[in-house]
C-alpha cells in the first residue's frame, strides 16, 4: 500500500514502546483510537500490506496525521485507549452499545445514615453499592433491608445538639415500627451503625454474619420466654435466607472474583459477566459492541473488561476468561479447563448465547433488512465464498421404486423461499432410478434454458446428495461454460457434511448455525416439493392408465377430469350430473358407466 512522505515520516520516528495511537484525516477530524506494545510496529502493519477487511483499506486510505501518547505499560494503554474512544468517539472504532445509567443503592454520609436508591453519584463521602443491571433487583434489595433493619427515612438533620435540644418528634414511621426513632433518642448510634454494618454486607453478597446475628437473637429471645418476638425474628431469618436462595450459589471457595466471558459474529460481540461475591452471584450483565474493523475477539474482550471494571465499580483481583488477556497489573487471570470455575464460565458464555439471540429477535423484527444482511454475510463467510449468496438454488430428485421419475429445483432469495421461481422436470433421457444421470440431465437443461433466456445465474447451487452427485452437476457447468461463475456445494443428507468440487474432505458447520439452517430449509423444502410433485405424477399416471380402456375418452379428456377432481378416487365417487358438467354429456356418461362397473 503507497504512503504519502509526510505520513512515512510520522511512522519512521514513532517510538518503539507502549502506549496508543491516534488517526486523523484531512480535515483533522479523528477516525480511530489503538493500543500498542510497541507503537512503531502496530502503525507500520497498517500501511505494509493490503488488508482482509474492506473498512480498513478505506481507513487506510483516509489517514493523513498520526499521533500518539507514550505511557509506561501495556495495561496503562490498555485503560487509556478506553477512555479516548469514549471521549472522543471515533468513527472506526468499536461502538459500546450499551451507556444508560444504572441505578446504586446509597448509604449516605449523615449522623444515623438513610439507605437509598439513586441513579446519580455525589463525592461527599457516602457510599454507593452497584451498579445494579436491573431496577428490579435494587427494589428487592431495599425491601429485604427495610424488613430485617427498620431504618429512618426522614431527612433531618440529626446530630447529638438537634437531638438533646428536642428539635425533633418521632413520626408515623416511628409508630407503625418502620423506624426506631433516633429523632428522640429512643435508638442508640451505636445500635443505629450495628445495623448499618449488617446492611453493607448484605449489599456486599456476605448473609453469613446476618443470619448468625439473628439466630442467636432469636435463641435468646426463647430462653427469656419472650415467643413472640423470637417469631418475629425467625420471620426475618427466613426472609434472608429465602433472598439468599434465590442468588445463584455456586461454590463457598470462590469468592470475590469477576467473570468474563464472549459471543461474536460479523457485525458484533456480546460479552457477559458475572460478579461472585461470598459464593454466589451477585450480578450479571451483558453488553453489545459493535465492530467496525473486523475485531478480534481478544481485542473486544479486553476493551470490554476495562470498561465494565470501570462502569461497574468492580475490585476484584481475579478475573475468569475464555483466553488470556492483557489486563490491568495487579490482577490474577484464570483461564478454567474443569471445575466449578469452568462450570462458571459456562454459565456466563450461555448468558451472552441468550443475550445474542433475543438481540436478533428484536432486529428481525424491527429491521428485517439488517437481519437478511447479516445472514447473507455470515453465509459467505462459512461456505467461503467470494460473494453473498442472494440467490440460492437447490436440486433434489424424486424416483420411488424408479417410476414416474421426475426432479425439481428450488429457489431462495436472500435466504427466503422464492416460490414463483420454483421449477419441476420430468425425466426425459433416464431409464429407472439412476440418480447421477438424472442430476446431470436436469442441471444441463435447467442452465441451457438460463442462458438461452438470459436469466441471472444463481449465486450458489446445492445439489441434494454427497461427491458423485456433485461430480456430474460440476460437468454440466463446464460443458455450459459457466463453471467459475457460480459456486456449487453437495449436502450429504446423512451427517449434513458440505462438499466442494475437488475437495474429498468436507465441511462441517454447527447444525444450529443460521447458515446451516437457511441450507437445511433450502434442502428440505426441495424433499417436500420434489416429492408433491412426483406424487401428483404417479396419481395422474395411475388414473391415465385406468381409463386408457374407455372407448370414446382421449387425453385431453383425462386431463380436464385430473385437473378438475385432482384424485382418481374423487373421480369414482363423483356423480354423472358432476361428470357431464366437466366434460359433457356423452363423456361424462361414459366415464361414469365404466367406474359403475369397474
Amino acid at each position: 500500500m503507497q504512503v504519502t512522505p509526510s505520513l512515512a515520516i510520522q511512522i519512521q520516528t514513532l517510538p518503539d514502546q507502549p502506549g496508543v495511537y491516534q488517526y486523523y484525516d484531512k480535515d483533522d477530524k479523528i477516525l480511530y483510537v489503538g493500543k500498542a506494545k510497541n507503537l512503531k510496529k502496530r502503525v507500520s502493519s497498517y500501511f505494509n500490506k493490503v488488508h482482509d477487511n474492506a473498512k480498513t483499506n478505506v481507513l487506510v486510505k483516509k489517514i493523513v496525521t498520526i499521533k500518539h501518547i507514550v505511557v509506561p505499560t501495556e495495561t496503562d494503554a490498555l485503560l487509556l485507549e478506553n477512555n479516548l474512544i469514549k471521549q472522543l468517539q471515533p468513527r472506526y472504532n468499536v461502538l459500546l452499545k450499551d451507556d444508560k445509567s444504572y441505578p446504586w443503592i446509597c448509604i449516605k454520609k449523615e449522623p444515623f445514615p438513610r439507605v437509598f436508591t439513586t441513579r446519580r453519584m455525589v463525592k461527599d463521602g457516602s457510599e454507593y453499592f452497584g451498579p445494579y443491571t436491573s431496577i428490579k433487583t435494587v427494589h428487592t434489595l431495599i425491601d429485604l433491608i427495610k424488613e430485617l433493619y427498620p431504618l429512618r427515612t426522614c431527612n433531618l438533620d440529626l446530630t447529638t445538639s438537634n437531638i438533646r435540644s428536642g428539635k425533633y418528634k418521632v413520626c408515623l414511621e416511628y409508630h407503625i415500627g418502620n423506624c426506631g426513632g433516633p429523632c428522640e433518642e429512643r435508638e442508640s448510634d451505636v445500635k443505629y451503625d450495628n445495623k448499618i454494618k449488617a446492611i453493607r454486607d448484605i449489599l456486599k453478597g456476605n448473609f453469613k454474619d446476618s443470619l448468625k446475628d439473628f439466630k442467636d437473637y432469636m435463641m435468646e429471645l426463647a430462653s427469656n420466654m419472650e415467643f413472640e418476638e423470637a417469631q418475629k425474628v425467625k420471620d426475618k431469618i427466613d426472609l434472608l435466607e429465602n433472598y439468599q436462595s434465590k442468588s445463584t450459589i455456586v461454590s463457598s471457595k470462590i469468592s470475590n472474583v469477576d467473570v468474563f466471558s464472549i459471543i461474536s459474529d460479523e457485525s458484533a460481540a456480546y460479552v457477559n459477566f458475572l460478579q461472585v461475591s461470598y459464593g454466589a452471584i451477585i450480578r450479571s450483565h451483558t453488553m453489545e459492541l459493535k465492530k467496525k474493523l473486523d475485531e478480534t475477539d481478544e481485542e473486544l474482550l479486553e476493551l470490554a473488561i476495562t470498561e465494565l471494571r470501570e462502569r461497574f465499580h468492580l475490585n476484584s483481583k481475579e478475573i475468569i476468561v475464555p483466553f488470556d488477556v492483557e489486563v490491568q497489573d495487579g490482577i490474577h487471570v484464570t483461564v478454567p479447563k474443569l471445575g466449578d470455575k469452568k462450570k462458571l464460565l459456562d454459565l456466563s458464555e450461555r448468558n451472552a448465547k441468550y443475550y445474542r439471540i433475543d438481540q436478533l429477535k428484536q432486529i428481525k423484527i424491527v429491521d428485517p433488512e439488517r437481519h437478511v444482511n447479516r445472514i447473507m454475510t455470515q453465509m459467505k463467510k462459512d461456505l467461503r465464498m467470494h460473494v453473498e449468496p442472494r440467490h440460492i438454488e437447490c436440486f433434489d430428485n424424486s424416483n420411488i421404486h424408479g417410476t414416474n421419475p421426475v426432479s425439481a429445483c428450488v429457489v431462495f432469495k436472500d435466504g427466503k423461499p422464492s416460490k414463483k421461481d420454483y421449477r419441476h422436470f420430468n425425466v426425459k433421457t433416464v431409464e429407472g432410478p439412476n440418480d447421477y444421470d438424472t442430476m446431470e440431465e436436469i442441471v444441463y437443461r435447467r442452465y441451457k434454458r438460463v442462458l438461452e433466456e438470459g436469466q441471472p445465474l444463481p449465486d450458489l447451487i446445492v445439489i441434494d446428495g454427497g461427491k458423485g452427485q456433485l461430480g456430474v452437476a460440476v460437468g454440466c457447468l463446464e460443458r455450459l461454460g459457466i463453471r467459475g461463475k457460480v459456486a456449487i456445494i453437495s449436502l450429504a443428507e446423512r451427517l449434513e457434511e458440505i462438499f466442494y468440487p475437488g475437495d474429498s474432505i468436507p465441511l462441517y458447520l454447527d447444525k444450529r448455525s443460521e447458515t446451516m439452517k437457511v441450507i437445511i430449509h433450502l434442502r428440505d423444502e426441495a424433499h417436500r416439493f420434489g416429492l408433491t410433485f412426483h406424487r401428483n405424477q404417479r396419481s395422474k399416471n395411475a388414473i391415465t392408465s385406468e381409463m386408457d380402456s374407455i372407448s370414446g375418452v382421449g387425453e385431453k379428456t383425462k386431463t380436464t377430469l385430473m385437473n378438475h377432481f385432482k384424485s382418481t378416487k374423487r373421480i369414482k365417487e363423483a356423480s354423472l350430473e358432476d361428470l357431464e358438467k366437466v366434460i359433457g354429456k356423452s363423456k361424462g356418461k361414459l366415464v361414469f358407466d365404466f367406474f359403475q362397473v369397474n
